[in-house]
């Protein structure tokens, strides 16, 4: 047999055994969830199969049942993060989507499961290797774009824009097509190169300035420009290619710098670029300042290389272009009093400032200490937001060992000691500008490489603890361990504490009638089958909706009969949701406990649910005196208005709402509501565990589980109303009825009130309370798409 996910390479030797290791030890990722599997009575470990919580572990994916479009996408992903061989085994007539038609597919029931994995074994023993071998590729799998700040890279966007932090315009970037949960996370790369960490491979500096697309750096001459006469006048190159040799002006072709007089070049490495010389400063095209050219030449101060001959916005980062001659004056006059040699002094630099009186009223941007204004704004050179003075000076004095932001010796042979004089008799700024110098290309001064906290935090949101922190979105679902199948939680994490929180049920809108009308049977069939968690209270609900626009009165007989199916399906999904939660909260044994007596109880008649009786209240007597579970859940998501609040979650606060107690037929079997004060995670636990000992005396008392006859409502016409207590609260359906058939149907059901609480439930939470308060709730995602 051939496997589509088999991995390359022949089948011979040593991988016969492996393939035939592998046919015996199958371990499978189950979607929707295992507890969909348990719904349909599928008992995997006793088909031989071991469920994992990683599709990386897997060997094989079980797709159980029909699952919608949405959730199909979602699955290429996790099909795509198997490794080879894998497996895709499908139960039931459910359509694959993008994923790859499956290896094996039989019936939805237990017999068709056995009889699968049988098929399952026999694959992987003789096709788990095969010689040729294709790639896995679908749309969900592919990339789109997105936009990202340089500077501030958790914010991310998917249109262009600026960043809301600090102005500057955001990068585009490659990310996957979707983003899923925890496990099937984005695989990030850069625009049209596809490398995880976002560079391109023309933003590799080499550290000597050799780059493809470096632009014009222009030269600037502190004495005008003039060239030495004679043949050097004659003779242009390169200051980082030397060996290029043009006879007048023009590009270096390596670089793309400005070609200058090799005399020039000649002469400042003569002079090494250091205090001392007349005038000049040629070793560096950084430090020869050519007003004439200056005032063509825009750059960029986060990327000097970039050169334009007029204001634009820089192609890299998108900060406002400036002239080179104020970038360059500015490192000229980076921190230094003086400058030895020159003629004249230097003003001090803007950053030096810090008149106290004026920082209230004075904002000026943290890259460009130069720009002042009165208020608010934004940076005219770099579009950075403007902070108050008094923050970035208060920034600056507390920068460590006494030195004003950042600042450092700009290089001209002097290693600042705090108030000494420089070698070469640059002199020191008051001492405060202590610590090595850098050379003339460097841009590591108080205007450039620092930036105050005050700005750096000003703008993020404060904790419940003041402190502010970044945020980050971190999505789980739809197929998380530990949660519901196909629910999906969009979570902003302020540390480990939850910010805000958004749950929804990630898949398609069900339509309750696809053809516009279905007759009484096939419309509570369709209901039935849209709720796989709960299929006998939906078709329950649709037949009495039925009945009572058809206005037909059930016998008693039949109506005890509805009761116990309904509260066999009140014990199977009350153990259902207790093996996941037990699982969500590494209670093993007790997940493993409960599952095995929900597959025992899910589908048997009176006799055998007594004889299972006493284990049924042993387990629950087991679960009310587990210390860990008190411990774990007591104060834990804790709702105590009971009004909105539906089923067990309601009952659990306090409330009496059931809609069993509206129907006669519970009543005269001794219904009464039971409820659980205290409304958090643990009262949830034990109202859940309280219901089956309920559902277990009102078995007994009905005596018959005979099963519901079919509908029979002739041609009338007219509209019905139905309320049944699911296993998760009370759902109401409204019908009309035409001629005999159904042809409009309204639905409310109690997870869509449910999934409303996520955000207020889960808000300064943390991560982990947060997730065991969102599974206490028992939320249906296959309810909420109704």
């Amino acid at each position: 047999m051939t496997m589509l996910g088999a991995r390359e390479g022949t089948l011979s030797g040593l991988r016969k055994l492996v393939a035939a290791a592998m046919a015996r030890d199958l371990r499978v990722f189950v979607l929707p969830g295992p507890e969909i599997a348990r719904a349909h009575r599928l008992d995997l470990s006793a088909a031989g199969l071991q469920m994992v919580a990683s599709p990386r572990h897997a060997s094989v994916l079980l797709v159980v049942g029909d699952m919608p479009p949405t959730l199909l996408t979602a699955a290429t992903v996790v099909y795509a993060q198997m490794m080879r061989p894998r497996a895709l085994f499908v139960l039931g007539d459910g359509k694959t989507g993008a994923l790859p038609p499956a290896d094996v597919r039989a019936p939805l029931s237990p017999e068709g499961l056995v009889a699968g994995v049988v098929q399952l074994r026999d694959a992987f023993a003789k096709g788990a290797f095969r010689t040729a071998t294709s790639d896995f590729d679908a749309p969900a799998l592919g990339t789109r774009i997105e936009y990202v700040c340089p500077m501030h890279p958790e914010v991310v966007r998917d249109e262009p824009g600026d960043c809301p932090k600090c102005g500057m315009t955001l990068m585009p970037r490659e990310a996957s097509s979707q983003r899923h949960g925890a496990g099937h996370g984005d695989h990030v790369g850069h625009e049209g190169h596809g490398t995880q960490d976002g560079q391109t491979a023309g933003d590799d500096h080499d550290g000597h300035g050799q780059h493809g697309d470096h632009g014009s750096h222009h030269e600037h001459d502190d004495d005008g420009g003039a060239a030495t006469p004679g043949a050097a006048a004659e003779d242009y190159t390169c200051s980082m290619h030397p060996e290029v040799s043009r006879p007048g002006p023009g590009k270096c072709p390596k670089c793309g710098m400005t070609l200058v007089p090799r005399s020039e070049l000649a002469e400042g490495a003569e002079h090494g670029g250091h205090g001392g010389h007349a005038g000049k400063h040629t070793a560096h095209p950084a430090d020869r300042h050519d007003a004439s050219t200056a005032a063509e030449d825009y750059t960029c101060s986060m990327h000097p290389e970039v050169s334009r001959p007029e204001p634009g916005k820089c192609p890299k980062c998108g900060m406002t272009l400036v002239p080179r001659s104020e970038l360059a004056e500015g490192a000229e006059h980076g921190g230094h009093g003086q400058h030895g040699g020159h003629a004249g002094k230097h003003a001090a630099h803007p950053a030096d400032r810090h008149d106290a009186s004026a920082a209230a009223e004075d904002y000026t941007c943290s890259m460009h200490p130069e720009v002042s204004q009165p208020g608010p704004g934004k940076c005219p050179k770099c579009g950075m937001t403007l902070v108050p003075r008094s923050e970035l000076a208060e920034g600056a004095e507390h920068g460590g060992h006494g030195q004003h932001g950042g600042h450092a010796a700009h290089g001209h042979g002097a290693q600042g000691n705090g108030g000494g004089q420089g070698s070469s008799g640059h002199g020191a700024h008051g001492g405060d500008h202590g610590g090595s110098g850098t050379d003339h290309g460097s841009m590591d001064h108080a205007g450039m490489g620092f930036m105050s906290m005050v700005e750096v935090t000003k703008d993020l949101p404060r904790s419940g603890d003041g402190l502010p922190m970044e945020w980050i979105d971190a999505p789980f679902g739809p197929f998380f361990p530990g949660l519901p199948g196909g629910l999906s939680l969009n979570l902003t994490l302020d540390g480990d504490t939850i910010a805000r929180a958004e749950a929804a049920a990630m898949s398609d809108p069900a339509d309750l009638l696809p053809s516009g009308s279905m007759t009484p049977d096939a419309f509570a069939a369709r209901l039935s089958g849209l709720v796989p968690l709960a299929p006998m209270s939906y078709a329950l609900l649709a037949r009495r909706a039925i009945e009572a626009a058809a206005g037909i009165e059930m016998p008693d007989g039949a109506a005890r009969s509805r009761i116990v199916a309904l509260e066999r399906e009140r014990i199977a999904s009350h153990l259902n949701w207790l093996a996941l939660f037990a699982h969500q909260n590494g209670l093993e044994d007790l997940a493993v406990r409960a599952a095995s007596l929900q597959l025992a109880v899910a589908w048997a008649d009176v006799a055998a649910i007594e004889e299972r009786g006493p284990a049924l209240r042993a387990l629950c007597d087991r679960v009310r005196r587990v210390p860990l579970l008190r411990a774990r859940l007591s104060g834990v998501g804790r709702l105590a208005d009971a009004d909105d609040l539906r089923g067990p979650v309601s009952r659990a606060s306090g409330g009496t709402a059931d809609g069993r107690s509206d129907d006669p037929a519970s009543v005269a079997l001794g219904f009464a509501p039971v409820s659980t004060g205290g409304g958090d995670a643990l009262a949830r636990l034990r109202q859940r565990i309280d219901e089956i000992g309920q559902s277990l005396a009102l078995i007994a008392a009905a005596g018959s589980t005979a099963a519901p006859a079919p509908v029979e409502t002739g041609a009338v016409s007219g509209q019905g109303t139905a309320i049944v207590e699911t296993p998760r609260g009370a759902a109401t359906l409204q019908v009309t009825l035409e001629v005999g058939k159904v042809t409009a149907a309204k639905i409310s059901t109690p997870s869509v009130r449910h999934l409303a609480l996520v955000p207020a439930l889960c808000d300064q939470q943390e991560l982990g309370d947060a997730m065991v308060a969102i599974g206490s709730l028992d939320l249906c995602p296959w309810e909420a798409r109704l």
